[in-house]
Formats: structure tokens, sequence, C-alpha cells
């Protein structure tokens, strides 16, 4: 059966294709797969997981009496609302962002605070003003924009190895870790994550220029960006087998990501005469890492199994160091189920980032830490126990909402 229209008739003119319909019709068919696709799903969930918190934060800091006297505050005086935003450490980006890098001999230096963070902060505050609060809004807001993206970008990341839904849990869990509230304050976390997988996506999938611009970023962002760098040289090695070319743009693109902690260690050897100055001032801050990873770790676990109440409850630090420590614990319990999986680029991601602090003999910031790494929400995601998919996002979001409002009533847990 011949299918084909009917010729048209001598001397007929052929129909008018209406080109401006069918664009329109192509735009509309590209916003209707966009609104019901994964991006505006991902777009959504982080920013709702972010108003909510900042809401929950609010309600905490008129609901609970704060545990110290606060630091600084966001509008030169108290705001019950806004100063959830910045505690802690943000006051050190504010300083960097107003006032620039200052060396201190021998002492506590904001050198410590690698750049790009701050550096956003200064840029984005000055189109609002050169006030307080237009820095401190500056950070929230790249805060919440890298968050997002970041999200977006692991969802893709952990497509390459599990199914649509598997992936969409992967940055749900990604979103309700304990500590994922770090996200939505003036914090270095969501560029950090942002950077990251995006460093790791690229290279995955051999963008190259992507992955030597993201990886520098990356760098510059946290020190344990450059631990990431060998990594990274692992997976385009083995990415790039019988490819001269594919070694060549691979070598090009993780120079331009170690360029990023290179530039930074000119800037510090300018500024105080040594290339890792910002090491030594991070060593002044209580931190002197290399001694046994194990040390601390096996302490807390003696504690936690021999005598909880008293560790939890007549301990000063007791509780904290237990949220933040178990979140370590939970989180090298998955590196050899990581590797074994994923690869060993996943699992020395996660072992060095977890080895470094451990290292330290200290659990401050270990949650934070924790809830940059990525291959543990793409491994938990992959797991296949219904009952886990319905225990961990109550118990993560439980434990979310009680570190959120130790966060900001101004408990030590940094």
């Amino acid at each position: 059966m011949n299918d084909l229209p009917p010729p048209l008739p001598a001397g007929a003119a052929a129909p008018r294709v209406d080109t401006e319909a069918i664009a329109a019709g192509v735009r509309r068919d590209r916003l209707r797969r966009f609104v019901h696709g994964p991006t505006a799903r991902i777009t959504a969930l982080a920013l709702g997981v972010r108003g909510f918190g900042a809401l929950l934060a609010f309600l905490f800091n008129i609901a609970y009496p704060l545990a110290q006297p606060e630091q600084f505050t966001v509008l030169g005086h108290t705001n019950l609302f806004w100063d959830a935003f910045a505690r802690d450490d943000s006051g050190w980006y504010f300083g960097i962002a107003r006032y620039g890098y200052a060396y201190v001999a021998g002492g506590r230096s904001n050198l410590a605070y690698f750049p790009v963070y701050p550096l956003l902060m200064r840029y984005l505050g000055r189109l609002f003003g050169r006030g307080m609060f237009d820095y401190y809004l500056a950070g929230a807001l790249i805060s919440w924009t890298a968050f997002a993206l970041a999200l977006v970008v692991l969802y893709r990341l952990a497509r390459l190895d599990l199914s649509r839904r598997a992936a969409e849990r992967a940055v749900l869990y990604a979103a309700i870790f304990p500590f994922a509230f770090f996200f939505g304050k003036v914090y270095t976390e969501s560029v950090f994550l942002l950077t990251t997988v995006t460093a790791f996506y690229a290279f995955r999938t051999r963008r190259w220029g992507l992955g030597g611009v993201s990886g520098a970023l990356m760098t510059a962002t946290r020190v344990n960006g450059v631990m990431a760098l060998p990594l990274l040289a692992w997976i385009a090695w083995r990415h790039t087998a019988g490819d001269r070319r594919g070694r060549i743009a691979a070598a090009a693109a993780l120079a331009v990501a170690a360029a990023g902690i290179g530039s930074y260690c000119a800037y510090t050897w300018w500024l105080s005469g040594s290339p890792i100055e910002w090491m030594h001032s991070i060593e002044r801050w209580g931190y002197h890492p290399f001694a046994a990873p194990w040390t601390a770790p096996a302490s807390l676990l003696h504690s936690l199994l021999v005598e909880p109440y008293t560790y939890l409850a007549e301990t000063p630090m007791g509780l904290y160091d237990a949220l933040n420590g178990g979140a370590a614990l939970v989180v090298a319990a998955s590196i050899p189920f990581v590797w074994r999986r994923y690869g060993a680029a996943y699992g020395l991601f996660l072992l060095a980032n977890l080895w470094l602090p451990l290292s330290s003999g200290v659990f401050e910031g270990l949650g934070r830490y924790c809830s940059v790494m990525f291959p543990f929400f793409i491994w938990l995601a992959g797991r296949r126990s219904h009952a886990g998919r319905t225990a961990i996002p109550i118990v993560s979001a439980s434990l979310y909402a009680l570190c959120l409002s130790l966060f900001v009533n101004l408990h030590p847990i940094f």
C-alpha cells in the first residue's frame, strides 16, 4: 500500500510550511521536558530543602537560647533570621571578602581559608553595596546556587553507574545528610561539592576543558581538593588507554587543575615568604595531621560502646564529637564497599578525605567534611535494601534537624 501523499495538480503551489509554529512547538516541547525532567525536580528539591532549613533555623533561634554569646551578627545587631546563615567560620570568609588576606607571623591567620569562596563573596557583594549585610547575602546566594547546581551534576555523575531512580536517591541522600545544612550557610561546602563533582564528571566523560577549570576551582576552594588530583589522574589514565591525543589533553587538564592550588601557593609566598604558609596557618588552628588516623575513632567507639550515657551526658564535647565522629565512622565503614563496586578512585577519595582530618586527632568539622563525600551517597543509593530506603531518609532528616539546631544556637558543632 502506498502511503505517500497524492501528487499536486499541475500548476498548483506547494503548501506553505509555518516554520514559526514549528519552532514554537519545539520550544514548548523542550520546556515541557525540562519541567517534567530530573533537572527541574532536583533544582526544586535543592531549593526546597534550603528554604525549609532556613525556616527551621529561624524557629530554632526563637525557641532555644544561644549556648554562648554571638561573635558577630549579619546586620550589625541581632536578627534571629539572618544570623542563622552566618556562624563561626562565616566571619572569616566575610573578613577576607571585605578586607582581604592578612599574614600574622607565628599566629592564627586567615590564610588557612582558601580563596575561591570569599572572592566570589567579594565581587557579588559589591554588586549589592559595601555593607556587612551585602557580603553575607552574597555568600548565602552563592551557597544556595552552587548547591542546586551541585545536585544536578551529582545526578549526572551518579547516572554513569546507577539507574535514574537510584541516581535521584543519591541526590536526596546528599541533600538531607545530617550535616547538609552547611550547604545553605556562608561556608564553602556548596562550592566545593559543585567543583568536585563537576571535575569527576568531566574527567569520567573526557570533557577535559571543563575538568581542568573545575579542578582548578576545586583545589583553590578547600585543601581537600588537592588530594583529589591523583584520583583525577587515575581516572584520566584509565579512560585514555591507547589514546595518545586523549592523554595529552588529560595531562593538560590536570595541569590546569593543579594551577588552582599553585596560584594560591604563589600568593601566600608573596605575602608571607612561604608557599605553604596556608598549611602552617591551619596547624596553628589546632590541626596537626599525620598521626595515626585510627586512634581517635577507636577511642570514640570504646566510649560509645562501654559507657555511652556517661560519655554523651557528662563529657563536655561528648555529643558533638559523637555526631561528627559518628558521621566519619559511617563513611569510613563504606570505603571497602565503595571501592569494590565503583573502583579505586571513589574509594581513595573517601579514604584520603577522612585520613587527613582523623590523623589530627580531633573530630571538629568531620561532619561537614563528610557532607561533600559524594561517592558515599552514590553507594548508599545503589544498595537494594527496601528497608534502608525508608530508614535512611527518616534517620538522616532527624539528625539533620538536631545538628542544625545545635549549629544555629552556637553549640560547638562547627
